[in-house]
Formats: C-alpha cells, sequence, structure tokens
C-alpha cells in the first residue's frame, strides 16, 4: 500500500491547492453529502485549485453508507466523464471518506483521491489510515478494501460547523488514543515537530489470549451488578490525571465549552497516535489492532441502533468502552480506578444506549460477525494498564454478558 501523506493543515487554500497540484489528473470531483455541501464546499469551492471539479453529492448519515450511495457514486463518476487518471476529493465526514475511498479505490480498478475530514471522528479517525468501505447485510464496514488516500487534508476550520453530538463522537476515539498511550507520548507527524516519544509500540503488544472461566453457566436475566463487582480487580493507582497526561488531559478537557485551539492541538496529537500505528501495520496484521478497542462491543451497539434508531459512531464506541474496559478489569486486570474514571466521563457525556437482557443474543450474534474474529471466536483488544495492549484476546458469552449487565447499570 502506498504511503499516506497526512497534512496539518494551518492554511486549508494552500494546504489543498498543493496537494491537488503534486497529483497529475484529467479531471477533479469533489464528494460530498448534502450537509457538507451546503456547509462545508462553499468554504473550499471559491478556492481556485477548485474551480474545475464536479460535484457528487450522497445523501447524510452512517444509513446511507451503503451499496445503493456507491453506486450512485459510480454513476456519477462514469456520467460526468471520469477517467483512470481522474482525481477525488472526499469532503465529509468518515461516512463520506470512508465510501469515497471505497469509490476511488474501485473506479476503474483505482483513481487517486484526497480526503479533507469535516467532522472531529474523521479528523482523529476515519479519514486516516487507509481503511474503506460500506455497510452491507445490516453489518458495519462488511464490505470495503485497504488502500491510502494520496494526500489526508486536517484542518480544524470545519469544527465550527459541527453540533455538540458531533464533537463528542469524534471525541470518543481520542479517549480511546489516550487509554492505548502509554504516556503523554505525541508523535511527530508532517506539520507537528513533536520530539517526545511513543509509548505505543510492538513490544506493549501481548498477542496471548487467556482463555476460561469459573463463572456459573446460568446467566441470570436481571442485571446483576454485585457481582461484576466482586469479579473486578481494585488496583491501588493515582488520579488518571495525575499519572497519565494524555488521558488526564481528555477527561479534564471542558468538552461542553470547547477551547478550539487546544482542542486543535489535542487532534494533533492523537492523530499522531495511530499515524504511527497505521504506519508500523498497515493491514491490521499486529499493533494496529490497538485501534479497535471499544468496537468490538462498540459495532455491536451501532448495527443494533440501525435496526432502531441510528446512533454517531462515536457514541456506540463510548458504550464499547464501556464494555472492553469491564471485561479488562476483569481479565486484564486494568487499574479499577482507572476504568470508573473514564466510564464516568462516558456516562456524563454519552448517556447509555437502551439495551434489556433480551437485546444480549442479538448483541452476541453481531459480535460473531466481526471482522477481527478468527472462526466463531470473539475477539476483543483489552488493556491491561494504559498503553498496555491486549490484542487478540477472547471471552465467553456468559464473561461478555456479565460486561453487558455492567454497561446496563454504569
Amino acid at each position: 500500500m502506498e504511503p499516506q501523506k497526512v497534512i496539518i493543515s494551518r492554511q486549508l487554500e494552500q494546504s489543498l491547492t498543493d496537494a491537488i497540484a503534486e497529483i497529475p489528473h484529467d479531471g477533479l470531483f469533489v464528494l460530498c453529502d448534502d450537509i457538507t455541501r451546503d456547509k462545508c464546499l462553499p468554504i473550499i469551492a471559491k478556492y481556485r485549485c477548485m474551480w474545475p471539479a464536479k460535484c457528487i453529492t450522497i445523501r447524510a448519515t452512517d444509513t446511507h453508507k451503503s451499496l445503493e450511495s456507491l453506486a450512485h457514486v459510480w454513476s456519477e463518476l462514469q456520467r460526468l466523464g471520469a477517467t483512470r487518471h481522474s482525481l477525488m476529493v472526499n469532503l465529509g465526514g468518515g461516512m463520506v471518506t470512508d465510501l469515497g475511498g471505497f469509490a476511488a479505490s474501485t473506479f476503474k480498478r483505482g483513481i487517486p483521491y484526497i480526503n479533507i475530514p469535516t467532522t472531529l471522528l474523521s479528523l482523529v479517525d476515519a479519514s486516516v489510515g487507509g481503511k474503506t468501505g460500506i455497510n452491507f447485510g445490516g453489518l458495519k464496514n462488511e464490505v470495503g478494501v485497504f488502500n491510502n488516500a494520496t494526500a489526508v487534508i486536517l484542518d480544524t476550520t470545519f469544527l465550527r460547523t459541527l453540533d455538540r453530538e458531533n464533537i463528542l463522537s469524534g471525541y470518543a476515539e481520542m479517549l480511546k488514543h489516550g487509554l492505548i498511550t502509554a504516556t503523554d507520548s505525541i508523535l511527530a507527524t508532517a506539520g507537528h515537530g513533536s520530539t517526545r516519544n511513543n509509548n505505543v509500540a510492538a513490544d506493549n503488544v501481548i498477542a496471548t489470549a487467556e482463555h476460561g472461566s469459573t463463572r456459573n453457566n446460568n446467566h441470570r436475566v436481571l442485571p446483576c451488578s454485585s457481582m461484576a463487582e466482586k469479579k473486578l480487580h481494585v488496583s491501588p493507582r493515582p488520579a488518571v490525571a495525575e499519572e497519565i497526561p494524555m488521558l488526564g488531559r481528555l477527561l479534564a478537557f471542558d468538552i461542553e465549552h470547547p477551547d478550539l485551539m487546544e482542542l486543535g492541538r489535542m487532534v494533533a496529537d492523537s492523530v499522531a497516535v495511530k499515524q504511527r500505528i497505521v504506519t508500523e501495520d498497515p493491514t491490521e496484521q499486529g499493533i494496529r489492532k490497538a485501534l479497535n478497542l471499544g468496537h468490538t462491543a462498540g459495532h455491536a451497539f451501532e448495527s443494533l441502533a440501525l435496526e432502531r434508531h441510528p446512533v454517531l459512531h462515536g457514541y456506540a464506541v463510548a458504550y464499547g468502552l464501556v464494555v472492553e474496559l469491564y471485561l479488562s478489569c476483569v481479565k486484564m486486570g486494568f487499574p479499577q480506578d482507572t476504568m470508573r474514571q473514564t466510564v464516568t466521563f462516558i456516562k456524563e457525556y454519552y448517556g447509555r444506549m437502551a439495551v434489556t437482557c433480551d437485546d444480549y443474543p442479538r448483541l452476541l450474534e453481531l459480535m460473531h460477525h466481526d471482522k477481527k474474529n478468527v472462526g466463531d471466536t470473539i475477539n476483543f483488544t483489552l488493556l491491561g494498564d494504559v498503553g498496555d495492549i491486549r490484542i487478540n484476546q477472547t471471552a465467553t458469552e456468559d464473561e461478555i454478558k456479565d460486561a453487558l449487565d455492567f454497561y446496563r447499570e454504569f
């Protein structure tokens, strides 16, 4: 896979002009959804480099991250005269960059594309790393390819267009990056000159799964908080903010009244964590699985929500973090106080998706469809501590049900 150029922009017009000029092309196309077409496209449409661009629009929200939307993009590229030497700019959140990247990667066997993420979620997660795809058969990101954008331009200009829910959605992925980073270690990337060392490295990965459970197989329909409490390992640790600066800063940040300058610095730090990991492991054979923390349960919550009332991806990840931090405490000895501080933050800002014991079979079924699984085993990324990453971990259905009990009661 070709390396991905990540540009942390402080002057969007110049960054976009330079990125387009570096890619030979005979036609320029911009993909938006119906929200970014109205709120974000006017910002870049006035730039001289975008004057030749032809706009393709899809409907917004993850509900439309579908084969039908993908086919619409292909049809529009065809109708508007795109060739295999054309260039596409994806302007939008994670749905647009995922679907647009997949469309570009497959149209005429692949055309180059640039991502300009416009949501906090896509800034820190979806637009970086080369994962593209669509939902299919009721499952998240079921069909897609790994293919890096030629360039990703990260600019906080668009954060001013976001509502509270979309800020929080992206912030959940930043919390995940804080949890998988052992210290206040920010990686040097293009446009971000920090030289501090990164502790998210391959030697932190423990790939040996711990199997077996002594739990009674008779799972009770009613929640059992007393059992959940007894299974947690109490670790005498200092407060998060004292010991783990990156996670501490995230938990202490005033997300209700965000300082966009400070948020911009935190975004750059968060992107640096992900960029280092995906550079080391572009196709998710090892350390990149660290980025799946919260996502096995999270994708199940998100797929269940698509059957009822959709939730933003970051909200589902936040709910997944609750489940998987509980499993980390029970199975890996993750510090209980760190878990509780993180879970309290999630409860305060994200609330809780309503599920009952009757939903457990469907959630387990959805987890069994997760792409990280091997055979019929549900795979998780868990933590022994902040930054102590344990990939390829398993849990029994009873352990998962205990974690779901905890989620319902937290």
